[in-house]
C-alpha cells in the first residue's frame, strides 16, 4: 500500500506557520522521511499490478504444453479438429479457445485368449476372449492370437474425428474376428494343426489388407501371431489316433525298406562273388588255353626243327653214351625202339629188384 506523503507535507506546513508566529523554528524537519522508492511507488504501482496479473493468468490457464515422443497432439479450435497433428515438443495454445488431446501412437497389442491375461496399468495392451468359430463341418474351434498395430500419426486427427476415442473396437477388433472366422471356417478341424502355417499366413494377410486399405490408412498393422488352435476333445483324440497309426505305418514302411535294402545288399554281394568266381575261372581257362597254344606252338616249332639228319645225329650221340655204359656194365640189357627214331633204352641188370620187375612184365 502506498505511503500517504500529504500527511507529512501538511504537518511540515503547519510547523512552518507556527514557527513564523513564534518568531523562530524555521529549520524544523519531520520526524520520518520516506525513501525515494516509496515516493515514486504510486507512479509504478499500476505497471507492477499488470505484471502480477499476467503471471497469475499464465499460471492458471497454462497456454503451453509439451508432447512426449510416441504421442501426437490433436488441436481443437472451438471444438473443430485441425488436420495437422502436433508433433512431440513444446507448443502454445490459446486457453479457452483451443484444446489439445494427446493420442498414443506407439505399438499396441490386442490379445485374444481363452484365459484372460492381466495387462496391469498398461493401456496399450487389450485383452479379448478367444475367437470361437465353427469349422467346415460345424464343429466348434477356438483361435488364440495376438495383433500388433499402431495408430498412424499423420491420420490421427481424421481417425479420432471419424471413429472417436474407441477407434480400436471399431477398426481392429471387428476386422480381426471377421477374417479369422472366414479363414478358419473353410477348413475341417482335423486339418488345422497340419496346415497351421498356411492358416496363420492367410489370417495375417487378410487382416493387414483390410485394415490398411481403409481411407487414409488410419491404422498400421505390425504383425499377427497365431498362438493356439483349441480343438474339441473328440477331434484331438481322433488326431492323436491318426498320428499313432501314421507313425506305425511309417515304422512298417521303414522296416520293409530296410529289409529290401538288406536283400539288395545280399544279392549284390552274391552277384559280386559269382562274378569274381566267373572271372577267376575264365582267367584260369584263358591261362590254360594260352599255355596250350604256347605249348602247341612250341611243339610245332620243335617238330619243324627235327630234320632226319638231326635225329640221326642225336641217335648217334645216344648210342655213344650206351656204348660207354656197356664198357662199365657188360650185363646190361639194351632195347631198341622200332624204326630207330628214338634212342635205345638200356637197363642195368645188376639191380635184381629192377630186373625182376622187368621180367615180370
Amino acid at each position: 500500500m502506498p505511503i500517504d506523503n500529504d500527511y507529512f507535507k501538511n504537518r511540515q506546513q503547519q510547523n512552518k506557520n507556527s514557527g513564523n508566529s513564534n518568531g523562530g523554528g524555521g529549520n524544523y524537519q519531520p520526524p520520518f522521511e520516506p525513501p525515494e522508492f516509496f515516493k515514486n511507488f504510486g507512479k509504478k504501482a499500476g505497471f507492477l499490478y499488470v505484471i502480477i496479473v499476467v503471471i497469475a493468468v499464465l499460471f492458471l490457464t497454462k497456454p503451453f504444453m509439451t508432447i512426449e515422443s510416441g504421442n501426437v497432439g490433436i488441436k481443437q479450435t472451438l471444438g473443430k479438429y485441425e488436420e495437422v497433428p502436433l508433433r512431440p515438443g513444446f507448443h502454445f495454445i490459446i486457453p479457452g479457445y483451443q484444446k489439445v488431446t494427446i493420442i498414443d501412437t506407439k505399438v499396441r497389442l490386442m490379445n485374444y485368449a481363452s484365459v484372460e491375461t492381466s495387462s496391469g496399468f498398461d493401456q496399450s495392451i487389450r485383452s479379448n476372449p478367444a475367437i470361437n468359430i465353427l469349422d467346415a463341418r460345424g464343429l466348434p474351434v477356438s483361435i488364440e492370437l495376438t495383433v500388433q498395430y499402431r495408430l498412424t500419426a499423420d491420420g490421427a486427427p481424421a481417425t479420432i474425428a471419424t471413429w472417436g476415442p474407441a477407434w480400436e473396437d471399431k477398426i481392429v477388433n471387428p476386422v480381426v474376428r471377421n477374417i479369422v472366422r472366414n479363414v478358419v471356417g473353410g477348413f475341417n478341424a482335423e486339418e488345422l494343426p497340419t496346415r497351421r502355417n498356411e492358416i496363420a499366413t492367410m489370417i495375417e494377410n487378410g487382416i493387414r489388407t483390410q485394415i490398411e486399405s481403409l481411407e487414409g490408412k488410419p491404422v498400421s498393422v505390425e504383425s499377427v501371431q497365431l498362438r493356439e488352435i483349441v480343438l474339441p476333445p473328440k477331434i484331438k483324440d481322433q488326431i492323436e489316433r491318426v498320428q499313432i497309426a501314421n507313425q506305425e505305418a511309417e515304422r512298417v514302411r521303414y522296416e520293409v525298406q530296410r529289409a529290401k535294402q538288406e536283400a539288395e545288399k545280399k544279392a549284390a554281394l552274391a552277384k559280386g562273388e559269382a562274378d569274381k568266381n566267373r572271372i577267376e575261372a575264365q582267367g584260369r581257362a584263358d591261362a590254360v588255353t594260352i599255355e596250350a597254344k604256347a605249348q602247341a606252338k612250341a611243339n610245332q616249332e620243335i617238330a619243324n626243327s627235327l630234320t632226319p639228319k638231326l635225329l640221326q645225329m642225336q641217335q648217334i650221340q645216344v648210342q655213344g653214351k650206351f656204348n660207354e655204359a656197356l664198357r662199365e656194365n657188360k650185363d646190361a640189357k639194351i632195347f631198341l625202339t622200332p624204326g630207330g627214331s628214338t634212342p635205345n633204352i638200356w637197363v642195368d641188370t645188376k639191380d635184381k629188384t629192377r630186373d625182376t620187375a622187368i621180367n615180370s612184365k
